[in-house]
């Protein structure tokens, strides 16, 4: 072996050892647990289990009036059941039950090395499988990835879909992702991250994209977006919209909000209510 082609190797392989780190830690951390505690209704602290013989952590939040029916919430990625009370809070107000687990290895879950969407949905159908009737559910960023594909697979058990922070295409998504946290890291690395994690699931992983299982829902849907999201832009959500059947889908898009803050703007209530009121039959039957 000559000295340049020995010269060329070493970069390459201190990148391709570079990607592979990097698409572990990517799947491990971080883990940024809030910390929020339910202050209405009759709570349940408990925990249940989940689909590897685990468990996980959960709150079942119960009105003080008589419930007009039960709404699963799901976090998204790194944070916990906490991270959902302030959305719950809006829920419990109008009457609902409110139900808020911590995906496994968030929380005080029980640890899953190389938690994504399907991992999450698996978690969320945990939750249904002891909830035992169909439920609103209502997914934010990771947990609506998860959330939608709940709802591709269990129809009969989801009446109304919420989506917050969702995206369309997973590789997009994540490659926006890692250039939000860090523009040259996402930039060199992003692509080979994605191409091990194709290479670890043994499948593509655009498979699971949102914009692909949007036709297969069947329930009426809410889509909830940031007008500044930086994570997954906005533009992503009018395409998961329109990936739909048309009428299916309405969209808030919360001016001036993120990624993670657009329930915190003044027509984020009003916009949940008029899609539960007018979608009021589906959930009351």
């Amino acid at each position: 072996m000559d000295l340049l082609t020995y010269g060329l190797l070493w970069p390459v392989g201190i990148y391709i050892f570079l990607s592979l780190i990097l698409t572990y830690l990517v799947q491990e951390y971080p883990r940024k647990p809030v910390t929020d505690q339910p202050d209405w209704g009759k709570v349940l602290d408990t925990r249940i289990p989940a689909i590897d013989g685990g468990s996980l952590e959960l709150w079942r939040i119960e009105p003080d009036g008589p419930s007009r029916g039960t709404v699963v919430l799901a976090h998204g990625w790194s944070r916990n059941r906490n991270r959902m009370v302030a959305r719950a809070r809006v829920f419990g107000g109008m009457g609902f039950t409110t139900i808020l687990h911590s995906a496994r290895d968030h929380g005080n879950s029980s640890p899953r090395r190389f938690m994504n969407a399907m991992k999450f949905s698996e978690d969320i159908e945990a939750v249904l499988d002891w909830v035992g009737k169909p439920v609103i559910l209502y997914g934010h960023s990771a947990g609506a990835g998860g959330s939608i594909l709940t709802a591709a697979r269990n129809p009969h058990r989801i009446q109304l879909l919420f989506l917050e922070g969702c995206y369309a295409y997973t590789k997009d998504a994540l490659l926006s992702l890692y250039r939000w946290f860090n523009w040259t890291i996402g930039t060199c690395f992003g692509p080979a991250i994605i191409f091990w994690m194709d290479l670890f699931y043994r499948s593509d992983i655009n498979l699971t994209s949102p914009a692909l299982i949007a036709p297969d829902i069947t329930m009426p849907v809410m889509m909830i977006h940031g007008e500044n999201d930086q994570r997954f832009p906005v533009a992503y959500a009018h395409t998961l919209k329109n990936s739909f059947r048309p009428g299916q889908a309405e969209l808030y898009v919360a001016p001036g909000a993120g990624h993670s803050d657009s329930s915190q703007t003044p027509g984020y209530v009003p916009a949940i209510k008029g899609f539960l009121d007018r979608h009021r039959a589906v959930y009351s039957r």
